[in-house]
């Protein structure tokens, strides 16, 4: 599997066209392992509460999924602190990094 493509400001991962935010690079591995390990349980469960249309149990997932990912950074408060505005969920080509972005797909 190919690494996933990251913002030179290593901020965001690009999927599909689509920015994500990246997670905190300041945690520490113990942290870092433990909130992947989290989230994976939690994504788990949300795939078991889908397959038994179980509306509780899905909730519940979700929320844990939600808690895991701000955690990690990926979601709630951004992780930099220099006061740049979070485009998580954008399309690079309508955020500042759409002219890096378009330099990478001419060099295809």
């Amino acid at each position: 599997m190919a690494a996933p493509l990251l913002t030179p400001d290593r901020r965001y991962l690009v999927v599909r066209g689509r920015l994500w935010r990246a997670s905190d690079p300041g945690l520490d591995p113990g942290t870092r392992q433990r909130e992947v390990d989290r989230l994976m349980v939690a994504r788990r469960a949300v795939r078991s509460a889908l397959r038994s249309d179980d509306a509780d149990a899905l909730a519940l997932a979700r929320a844990a999924v939600q808690s895991a990912k701000v955690a990690l950074g990926e979601r709630g408060p951004v992780w930099w602190d220099d006061g740049a505005p979070d485009f998580n969920r954008r399309m690079v080509a309508n955020t500042p990094y759409a002219d890096w972005h378009a330099g990478l797909e001419e060099g295809d």
